[in-house]
């Protein structure tokens, strides 16, 4: 069985929620990026998704962006990105997700990303740009492979939408909270549990909530509208204002903890 769906039948069998942690491969380097990954699933990281640095990444915030950047800058690319994940599978069971922009998978070549994404041991992709409708060339060569393609619904997907885009999919359905970038704007708690109840009557998925969740009050509240939730650019901005000697991957392990405190309270 897939890692996602494994993960979330024990998560519902102990009546508890899925911390979905979004963190920028190679973010500040390789090996820092290792270790914070590592971190961040014995802190007790549900499902990771793992950020594949992007030049043009229209769907994210600021803190994002930089992420991005920085990791570019530090030599990352795609196929690092693979042998990050790789290398992380070597110590951690934690479902991995590759969260990506479709330009990135389109010039690889989407055969070879499905044949060596399967090689490093990841469980899902989750393109952002990527509508159902123009999702068939990469649904064809994950064919016969374990591998979930997730799908993003917006605050504004009417019922007959969730439906087409858990057609073909898999592992959990990412609804946004809001219109907007990552990490940026509040929360209307009212607002989205309404929305998240109209999805969760029409989706067979797990259904997890992110965009704009950064605290324990967060993750308290949105814990019992959906499946999970999914926490990126908090974790993200750590990483941005750390001091040069900070101790990285405690950083946001401790932070980890602190949104699980939440999410389970």
């Amino acid at each position: 069985m897939n890692r996602i769906d494994q993960t979330f039948l024990n998560l519902a069998a102990a009546n508890r929620k899925a911390l979905v942690a979004f963190l920028t491969a190679g973010d500040p380097d390789f090996d820092a990026s290792l270790a914070i990954l590592r971190a961040a699933c014995a802190a007790g990281v549900d499902v990771l998704e793992l950020g594949v640095p992007f030049s043009d990444p229209t769907c994210d915030g600021p803190v994002i962006q930089m992420a991005s950047e920085r990791a570019l800058k530090a030599g990352m690319s795609l196929s690092r990105t693979l042998r990050l994940a790789a290398e992380l599978r070597k110590t951690v069971e934690t479902p991995i997700v590759l969260f990506s922009y479709y330009n990135p998978f389109f010039k690889y070549g989407l055969e070879r990303l499905a044949r060596e994404v399967a090689q490093a041991g990841i469980d899902g992709l989750l393109v952002v740009d990527l509508p159902p409708e123009e999702a068939g060339p990469l649904t064809a060569a994950l064919a016969g492979k374990d591998i979930h393609l997730i799908r993003l619904a917006a605050p504004t997907s009417r019922p007959e939408r969730i439906r087409m885009l858990a057609e073909g999919a898999g592992g959990f359905l990412y609804l946004i909270s809001r219109t907007g970038v990552t990490g940026t704007g509040g929360l209307d708690y009212a607002e989205v549990a309404r929305h998240a109840a109209a999805v969760k009557a029409v989706c067979p998925h797990p259904v997890c909530i992110g965009f704009g969740v950064s605290s324990a009050a967060d993750t308290r509240a949105l814990a019992p509208l959906a499946d999970g939730v999914i926490v990126g650019s908090a974790l993200v901005r750590l990483i941005e204002q750390a001091p040069a000697d900070a101790d990285l991957p405690a950083l946001v392990a401790a932070k980890l903890n602190e949104l699980r405190q939440g999410l389970d309270g």
